[in-house]
């Protein structure tokens, strides 16, 4: 029983981190209509960035909100500097972010080296949590906490702010939303920026758990399309529940069939895009 209950709480571990990185990730592909394949190195570079920022400021919390400013000011630079240039241009544009992820991935390796750096738990988290007579890593309660809360966050400005309500109209009908004089061009500028302050916090908050790593990009961004197809583009709900459904189809495959556990992992998204293209919570666009 002790198993089912740690793998199951490391699935939800899993799809909090896999949430702070698909949920920019979906809104980013559902606004701007192209996979940002630099959204994995953001990821592997906040994780990098986190666990020099603590040499310094040894305050996990601090680390990932300096560290995911930092990733969104690369993003917005980024942007506005390469992919605006691009415009119309989708092939371009997705080749350029995949160079992009080249790029970090192979600075990062040149600064910080091939070895893992492990980040520190923080200390008020470091002593396990003890439940029904069962022990969890208390951290990777918190990272499920903090994914519930980032999620209400996000749901509250996408449905109650007039930024929200411009960003659902642009992923809904890009054409309208420029025919009634919603400025698309910022629009991009501030949901890259955000989906790059996701990523990059989520790298240092993932940072106790997984480390920094050479390859953590090529881990994590995977699992991120699988959750934007299964969820739908552009759907923060559909980011939500798929992060945690595909964190609990990758922990338990790995742990029961390690040999299957990616046919295990891609079989559900041959699934949903054969009868449902558009995902389980995605809806048609223009």
């Amino acid at each position: 029983m002790q198993f089912w209950v740690i793998q199951t709480l490391n699935s939800l571990a899993l799809g909090g981190l896999l949430f702070l990185l698909s949920a920019g990730f979906s809104l980013i592909f559902g606004l701007m209509r192209i996979a940002n394949l630099t959204h994995g190195a953001f990821f592997m570079l906040g994780a990098y960035l986190g666990a020099s920022v603590m040499h310094a400021v040894p305050n996990l919390w601090l680390a990932a909100l300096l560290v995911g400013l930092a990733v969104a000011l690369l993003g917005g630079l980024f942007e506005r500097g390469i992919l605006r240039k691009l415009a119309g241009n989708s092939l371009g544009q997705v080749l350029v972010t995949l160079g992009m992820a080249f790029i970090i991935a192979d600075s990062c390796l040149l600064i910080w080296g091939g070895d893992p750096i492990p980040i520190l738990t923080p200390p008020a988290l470091q002593a396990p949590l003890r439940v029904a007579g069962y022990v969890f890593p208390t951290y990777r309660v918190v990272v499920v906490g903090i994914a519930i809360v980032v999620a209400i966050a996000l749901y509250l400005l996408m449905e109650k702010t007039r930024l929200g309500a411009m960003i659902r109209a642009g992923v809904d009908d890009m054409d309208m939303a420029r025919a009634v004089g919603i400025p698309v061009s910022r629009l991009f500028s501030t949901v890259f920026c955000l989906g790059a302050l996701l990523a990059g916090a989520g790298g240092v908050i993932g940072g106790p758990i997984l480390s920094a790593y050479p390859g953590l990009d090529a881990d994590m961004l995977p699992l991120a399309l699988i959750v934007v197809i299964l969820g739908g583009v552009g759907s923060l709900v559909g980011a939500f529940v798929g992060s945690f459904l595909v964190g609990f189809v990758y922990t338990f495959g790995i742990a029961l069939l390690p040999d299957l556990a990616y046919v295990i992992l891609f079989l559900p998204m041959i699934v949903v895009i054969a009868f449902r293209p558009r995902g389980l919570f995605g809806r048609a666009t223009t």
